[in-house]
């Protein structure tokens, strides 16, 4: 007789904390957080870090109603891990206010000077590339969970002792 396993996605309101067992070795070498949680305990499009590997990083964000805008010096890329997110974008008309020597995703004040070049709208699982020099905002009509691969930078906000098991 074959065993039958059901899939049980989880949401920013429908997830399971979960757990590790650590069989011979110092828990505290380890980080394991819920991107669920993450997201449903931060506020709107606050980018939590949940991974890093040198500058890179995994980072969690709420995305509810409209975000600010945002433009990097580098690709990004974006998933849409429950609900719809819709990704806006606009060419800058003017590159120059994007720094080359600084990583991660920078706020941009008030709506960005350019044309634009449409939309994307994510449903769960899908995959978005944020591009560089390209100024972004999302949408979500209901509080959503995204998770966004970047390098560190001065909107990420790392609070380990916040997020992981202890």
């Amino acid at each position: 007789m074959m065993a039958e396993y059901k899939t049980k996605f989880a949401s920013i309101d429908d997830y399971t904390k979960g757990g590790i067992q650590i069989l011979n070795e110092d828990p505290k070498r380890f980080v394991f957080s819920n991107l669920y949680e993450v997201a449903a305990t931060s506020a709107p499009y606050e980018r939590v870090v949940v991974a890093k590997n040198l500058d890179y990083t995994i980072e969690v964000s709420r995305a509810e109603n409209t975000s600010d805008w945002y433009v990097c010096s580098h690709d990004e890329f974006v998933v849409a891990m429950d609900y719809d997110v819709e990704v806006h974008f606009v060419k800058l008309d003017d590159e120059k206010v994007v720094d080359e020597n600084q990583d991660g995703a920078v706020k941009l004040q008030g709506h960005p000077d350019g044309r634009k070049m449409g939309r994307i709208l994510m449903k769960r699982g899908h995959q978005a590339l944020l591009p560089e020099k390209v100024a972004y905002r999302f949408q979500a009509s209901a509080p959503a969970t995204l998770m966004l691969q970047t390098l560190i930078g001065q909107e990420s906000v790392e609070k380990w002792g916040d997020i992981c098991i202890k």
